[in-house]
């Protein structure tokens, strides 16, 4: 049984730290109870997480992006305005619909920034227009943020408003500057009852609360309204609203999509983003003919006035001087110089806009509100296509503002783009001023050359004519200005937006897409189970206790002897009050297997064998073990004697009932003789040597010739010596004790002993400093073994208490509720 090859131990040493994954699942399943704990537990909180949170849903609607054309759009209107076609147009509503400005306006629109609440079972409920009453909020004045206001229906006609206090101060807002204010309240619980249409106010809530019609009432509900801080409200609506291309094949269809808890809420903001952003859109579209209706209004009251006047002047001379007509050669003459004032106002309307747009251009930065040339005439391609741009560049640089910080490299080049067109026009404009002031230098001279040819006529016809040609003058210029004022006006009303809603957001009966409970199912029993699964590895890693024969096998090369099993007993003397048990035969089977060793070292010299038991520390079976061998030795008729070597902490006087006032110390000190040692015990062919009074020098006295000869005198007399000797791992005592033992067991117990203490045999056995030595597994349990490939299968075994590990030996033995539950848990 002794083993010389120590590179074959040293390798089992190795072996020690790679990871036995069949262990860790035996470990596992021996926790079955907990896992399944963990996992009913994490299936509960999914389930009142699932039952406890609101449905959320997610509608969508279409809108498609045309380019279209005004229908009473022709090469001689000019009037309409084309923003890039439709990709531009596509761009510009994906920017816009993400915007504060736009959102902005939905959230007045349907005031959201007011929520309409209900107690339910769990929490508040969001009922929005299912809430029989009707809350009329005075904008101008304070109401209170983040805070349920209750409201309580008593009958059709009253209800009562109720909050609790808890501070004197409030946040308020007012929802028509956006202002946000401190109010002062009382402290306490507020209530007061108030008829349904009464104005309320309040420091907290100012407005007016209306029964709607067939309204089903309730006494037991009770409802709230909260006001929610504006701009929160605008940025989480901005956040959540999602705006993509419906598909590859057709960009200019977009798909807006919202996800909230109340199916109404959303259909209403989509459709509502929808008709506000086909709104805007078409003023946008608008704006070109707006802003030239706005230019020639502005010109047509001054030629209104002046036509008045004229017409007046007229009226007056006729009534004076009866001059109704001229002759025909004067009337001619008059006719020519009414078709030059006529091109004279025309181009004197061309320089007026021109001087007008040059001024503007060089003092205004926003060029959106630039009104079109063709208004008066000028059809000069530069002039026109300048404008066009420099509104097209001023459109796209006011859209970038919504989503681009100012200072961004894209503002500082539209600016130089701006610049750019800027100068290109001003340069055409004065281009076309100089040459409209020399057509009307022309018209000047030939207008001048004309009236030297009326000179010659009486003064009153003269003066008839100067009327006449002014008012002639005025008449078609109101006529003039009257048909580009309806030619706009008709663009304008013809316009439709380039934006259409191909389909509304509608409440279809659409399915929640969350919480998703299948999901949350799903995860609660992944988590049930690896958790307590990571809790297992994390203890199986960092446990250095040895739990079943295959981690010996594993760590050492020295063999098992035998197994003893878990049984519950008054005392130690299991083999001979119990010699039916389990664990009796256990004890019957270790002397079966040690008649092997003792005939490979018999000695004719003495009849004895010797056997020393011992165990790494205090609390691992070592006298339990000692007491029982020695027990089915002399049951089996051999002469045996337990010699108790244990000098520090003496036990085996107890089950025998008897003192340790003399035994081995009193000996070897020479105090007592080995007759006046010995004692007989009640079992028949067993005697007993205890170990005496605790000595102060134990370790002197085992090395002594006295204990050498005490254990020659034993051989002589007995057929078994069993030497119950000091922990292995704690004193040197049982090494000075290895000469007189034919062999050695050493005691492991399992979930006990740890795996460092084999390193500690391993290394002693190499030297050799332990001979014939062999593992006796205690607390042994079938299920413990994680490859059952060690015999004995019993559910029974031995149990009793040591104490803290190690500490036993020094210290007195202690139960602690750390202990207690300790134990609970390893039997699980």
């Amino acid at each position: 049984m002794e083993y010389k090859d120590y590179d074959d131990i040293d390798s089992q040493d190795s072996q020690r730290v790679s990871f036995d994954f069949k262990g860790f699942l035996f470990k596992a399943l021996n926790l079955w109870k907990l896992v399944l704990l963990c996992v009913g537990i994490a299936l509960i909180v999914a389930y009142f997480i699932n039952v406890r949170k609101e449905n959320i849903y997610r509608l969508d609607s279409l809108i498609t992006i045309d380019n279209d054309q005004n229908p009473f759009f022709t090469a001689n209107t000019s009037i309409s305005f084309n923003w890039g076609g439709t990709s531009g147009k596509v761009g510009s509503i994906l920017t816009e619909i993400k915007t504060r400005t736009h959102n902005e306006l939905v959230i007045d629109s349907l005031e959201y920034y007011k929520e309409y609440l209900k107690q339910g079972k769990y929490h508040l409920t969001d009922i929005y227009k299912s809430a029989p009453f009707d809350v009329k909020t005075d904008k101008s004045k304070p109401q209170m943020l983040g805070r349920e206001i209750g409201i309580k229906i008593l009958n059709n006609t009253t209800y009562e408003l109720f909050y609790e206090f808890e501070t004197d101060r409030v946040l308020c807002q007012m929802f028509d500057s956006k202002k946000k204010i401190t109010n002062n309240v009382t402290l306490g619980l507020f209530t007061k009852v108030f008829k349904f249409g009464e104005v309320v106010n309040t420091p907290f809530f100012n407005g007016v609360i209306n029964l709607k019609d067939e309204a089903l009432i309730s006494e037991e509900d009770t409802y709230f309204v909260r006001y929610l801080n504006y701009d929160s409200v605008v940025n989480r609506y901005k956040n959540a609203i999602k705006i993509d291309p419906y598909s590859r094949q057709s960009s200019s269809v977009l798909k807006l999509s919202l996800i909230g808890k109340n199916k109404s809420k959303i259909v209403d903001f989509l459709n509502a983003t929808s008709a506000i952003l086909s709104r805007t859109e078409l003023e946008r579209k608008n704006l070109y003919a707006t802003n030239t209706i706005r230019f020639i209004d502005s010109s047509l009251g001054a030629v209104n006035d002046n036509l008045k006047e004229v017409t007046t002047e007229m009226n007056d001379f006729r009534k004076v001087n009866k001059v109704f007509n001229v002759e025909g050669e004067i009337a001619q003459i008059s006719e020519q110089l009414k078709s030059y004032d006529q091109e004279k106002l025309t181009e004197q309307s061309k320089l007026n806009y021109l001087n007008s747009l040059e001024n503007y251009l060089k003092t205004k930065t926003d060029y959106t509100k630039i009104a079109a040339p063709t208004s008066v005439g000028i059809e000069e391609s530069n002039i026109l296509n300048g404008v066009r741009k420099i509104i097209a560049l001023s459109s796209e640089r006011r859209n970038l503002e919504y989503s681009t910080k100012e200072g961004s490299i894209l503002f500082e080049d539209l600016d130089r783009q701006i610049d750019t067109e800027k100068d290109v026009l001003l340069e055409a404009i004065n281009v076309t001023e100089s040459t409209i002031g020399v057509q009307l230098n022309t018209i000047g001279r030939k207008i001048a050359n004309l009236e030297s040819k009326l000179i010659g006529l009486p003064e009153d016809q003269q003066e008839f004519l100067k009327i006449q040609r002014k008012l002639d003058l005025s008449r078609e210029a109101y006529d003039i200005y009257q048909a580009k004022r309806g030619e706009a006006a008709i663009v304008k009303a013809a316009n439709i937006s380039d934006i259409t809603v191909i389909d509304d957001a509608k409440d279809i009966g659409n399915a929640p897409i969350g919480p998703n409970k299948s999901l949350n199912y799903m995860m609660a029993l992944m988590i049930g189970f690896f958790s307590p699964m990571f809790l297992i590895f994390i203890i199986y890693l960092l446990d250095n206790t040895i739990h079943g024969s295959d981690e010996i096998t594993k760590m050492s090369k020295i063999p098992i002897l035998g197994l003893i099993g878990k049984y519950r007993y008054k005392n130690n003397l299991v083999a001979y009050e119990k010699p039916k048990s389990a664990v009796a035969e256990s004890f019957r089977a270790i002397r079966s297997s040690l008649q092997f060793i003792f005939k490979n070292n018999s000695s004719e010299t003495t009849r004895a064998n010797t056997l020393m038991i011992t165990s790494s520390v205090s609390g691992e079976g070592k006298t339990f073990t000692s007491i029982n061998i020695a027990t089915v030795y002399a049951l089996s008729g051999k002469k045996t004697i337990l010699l108790g070597l244990d000098l520090r902490k003496p036990k085996i006087f107890d089950d025998f009932n008897i003192t340790n006032e003399k035994g081995v110390v009193n000996y070897l000190i020479g105090d007592s003789t080995l007759d006046e040692i010995v004692v007989n015990t009640h079992i028949e062919n067993l005697d007993l040597i205890t170990s005496g009074p605790i000595p102060p020098n134990p370790s002197e006295l085992l090395m002594g010739n006295k204990l050498k000869e005490l254990i020659n005198s034993l051989k002589q007399d007995y057929d078994m010596i069993i030497l119950d000797t000091p922990p292995l791992g704690l004193v040197t005592d049982a090494l000075e004790l290895v000469q007189y033992a034919d062999a050695t067991i050493f005691m492991v117990r399992l979930d006990y002993t740890k795996k460092g203490m084999l390193q500690l045999v391993n290394a002693k056995y190499r030297t050799g400093e332990l001979k014939n030595i062999s593992f006796v597994l205690n607390f042994y349990r079938h299920k413990n073994n994680h490859n059952y490939g060690y015999g004995y299968g019993y559910g029974y075994g031995y149990g009793y208490g040591y104490g803290v590990y190690g500490n036993a030996y020094h210290e007195k033995d202690k139960y602690s509720l750390g202990k207690r539950l300790r134990n609970f848990f390893k039997r699980l």
